[in-house]
């Protein structure tokens, strides 16, 4: 028996005395491949887990900011309320320079609010005429006929909404074109009137 043959010999004998068995190659390498994949699938669910975690407490910071002006953003409503209603009842063709520049002052305030809004959150909601109506921005005050307007659009806006952050704190109040009137139904038809009234005009034979 040769050297080689026998170191080997002696080996195997040593591994059997110690209790140890050779291992697999390909069996370690399933092994460790499915430990990767098991390592892969978790690392994935962790990164899962904290996108979640940055969009909620990115939405709960949102909301909780919309909750703190949302009161004061309110009671602000009513100030651009006149101040608009100032601007629309402004004259426009007055030649008296302290009026031109008392106008110009109005409308400049008021211009200045809704910037200061917008920069804030607080969107003006203000249909024009012949738009959808649409019942989650808009409440409709009354129904007004208008040539030309789809049935059921908005005709005029009575007073204008307000979003914050993308939720209604104040409805448009809008009025609409009426709806469109449903068909009337058609007749009940007359099972006399289709033989002409003969069945109705017989006589009945009563002979035995």
């Amino acid at each position: 028996m040769r050297e080689d043959e026998k170191d080997q010999e002696m080996q195997d004998e040593l591994g059997q005395a110690d209790g140890t068995e050779e291992i697999d190659p390909w069996l370690e390498i399933d092994r460790l491949t499915a430990e990767l994949a098991a390592l892969k699938e978790q690392s994935l669910r962790y990164l899962a887990e904290a996108e979640n975690t940055k969009r909620r407490a990115e939405r709960e910071s949102n909301d909780a900011r919309a909750f703190a002006i949302q009161r004061f953003s309110k009671d602000l409503l009513d100030a651009a309320d006149i101040l608009g209603r100032a601007v629309a009842s402004a004259p426009k063709d007055t030649t008296d320079p302290a009026v031109k520049n008392f106008v110009l002052g109005i409308e400049m305030t008021e211009k200045s609010l809704q910037t200061a809004f917008e920069r804030n959150g607080l969107k003006r909601l203000e249909p024009a005429r012949g738009d959808r109506f649409d019942p989650h921005v808009h409440q409709a005050m009354m129904e007004q006929p208008a040539e030309g307007v789809a049935p059921g659009a908005v005709v005029m806006v009575m007073q204008p909404g307000y979003e914050l952050f993308g939720r209604v704190i104040r409805p448009a109040m809008v009025a609409v074109t009426p709806k469109a009137a449903p068909a009337p139904a058609a007749p009940a038809s007359d099972p006399y009137a289709q033989d002409g009234g003969e069945t109705a005009g017989a006589e009945l034979d009563t002979s035995a």
